[in-house]
């Protein structure tokens, strides 16, 4: 606003083209010269007056000093330019941040917003965006994809839960909060959060998109076991599985569909969306904030009766599980690269590779949360189950956001190295 303003007051008198009345250069030149300006006071004496007096470099604030509105403006705008920049280039984690900020600082209204689901209308809006925002072209890329596909989701539902047999070792008082993790290790990957990074780092977001679907459809059915053989030591879990397939159908797949459905259907939309996509993007930021606001609010009262220093080692431990999945899942996209094809492997193509890095080292918490719901305390109370969750599910949202800005820096950085 300041920018146009400048614009508008600021131009030279010079360079200002005056309108005339057809009948105006009828006259001689010698009356032409007296006729213009007082066709211009008469006409527009209100303007003048503002603009005659911005352009006048040596105008007085009132208090005899001189001011120049020029300077004064550009320095206002070189102070706000930073700051826009910032909170445009980490629009995410900025976002995550304050409404865990919110939800600390008053979580009445995020315990009401939890109290009517409002989380499974952001999960909603988020796949309409992403079924909005799927070209055809990126399904057959998906499929193109395939083989990292496969091994994205052998690495979310077969291979990572074995970390929960390293983190029960684990020393930790309350026990649950250890076992919350180990539970946590054995989830399928988050429903929203790594698409959407996905297609803020410009992967592959129809493959995230795959892995996401066919890992959480697949995680109904194999998690119970994952859950026996690993923590329970042979214990039957009962999970509700009808009801989870369910929801994930409602919140997942129908809106996906939804949203592609309607991009294919209307050709303004579609162009509006291309035309917009960071626009969507931050749409869906937005709606994935919305989830640790309500986490954070629902769970705010227990995390007060834990001791800080404790809870404090619990996110460490929850931030190091997170780490120890992105570097095993780099170094796998790393060994299948050099097995398939070096350089030119499918696995090593930097879409496909941040989508497998991003969607496979995610867990979710709220197919978590359903199915402690379900275990009837048989590992401990549900609440502190939960709660480290809430801040490792937390912790690697934000982790992965600075890494996609991190990324995204980079591309800039080579894309202006090669400009020069």
């Amino acid at each position: 606003m300041a920018g146009t303003l400048q614009t508008l007051f600021l131009i030279p008198p010079s360079t200002r083209t005056l309108s005339l009345p057809r009948g105006t250069p009828r006259f001689p030149s010698n009356h032409a010269l007296f006729c213009c300006p007082s066709i211009a006071f008469k006409r527009n004496r209100s303007i003048c007056r503002p603009v005659s007096a911005l352009e006048r470099p040596d105008q007085g604030d009132g208090n005899g000093d001189k001011v120049d509105p020029v300077s004064g403006s550009s320095s206002g705008l070189g102070l706000v330019k930073p700051l826009l920049d910032f909170a445009t280039n980490n629009f995410l984690p900025l976002a995550l941040v304050g409404g865990v900020a919110l939800g600390l600082a008053n979580p009445s209204l995020g315990c009401l917003a939890d109290r009517y689901s409002l989380s499974k209308f952001s999960t909603f809006g988020i796949f309409i965006i992403s079924g909005l925002t799927l070209r055809s072209g990126d399904i057959g890329a998906a499929a193109e994809a395939w083989p990292v596909g496969i091994f994205g989701l052998v690495s979310i539902l077969m291979i990572t839960p074995y970390f929960s047999k390293a983190i029960l070792q684990m020393q930790l008082q309350p026990q649950e909060f250890v076992t919350g993790l180990a539970i946590f290790s054995c989830m399928p990957t988050t429903l929203s959060s790594g698409v959407a990074l996905t297609q803020l780092a410009g992967g592959n977001s129809a493959l995230a998109l795959a892995m996401t679907l066919i890992s959480n459809l697949l995680g109904i059915l194999i998690v119970p076991f994952s859950i026996s053989k690993f923590i329970a030591d042979g214990v039957g879990v009962s999970v509700p599985t009808k009801q989870l397939f369910r929801s994930l159908v409602l919140t997942l797949l129908v809106p996906l569909i939804l949203g592609k459905v309607l991009r294919e259907s209307f050709k303004g939309l579609a162009d509006f969306v291309d035309q917009n996509r960071k626009l969507f993007s931050k749409l869906s930021a937005l709606f994935l904030s919305l989830v640790p606001w309500m986490q954070i609010s629902r769970s705010r009262s227990l995390l007060l009766m834990v001791k800080p220093s404790i809870f404090l080692v619990a996110i460490g431990l929850g931030a190091l599980l997170h780490v120890i999945f992105l570097a095993f899942n780099a170094l796998t996209i790393w060994s299948l690269s050099a097995v398939t094809g070096g350089s030119k492997s499918i696995f090593l193509k930097k879409e496909n590779a941040s989508a497998f890095l991003l969607v496979a080292s995610q867990k979710t918490l709220p197919v978590m949360v359903a199915v402690v719901e379900q275990l009837g305390g048989a590992f401990g109370e549900s609440g502190l189950l939960v709660l480290p969750c809430v801040a490792a599910h937390l912790n690697q949202i934000i982790m992965d956001s600075f890494l996609v800005n991190l990324w995204f820096r980079k591309e800039i950085s080579s894309k202006n190295a090669k400009a020069n």
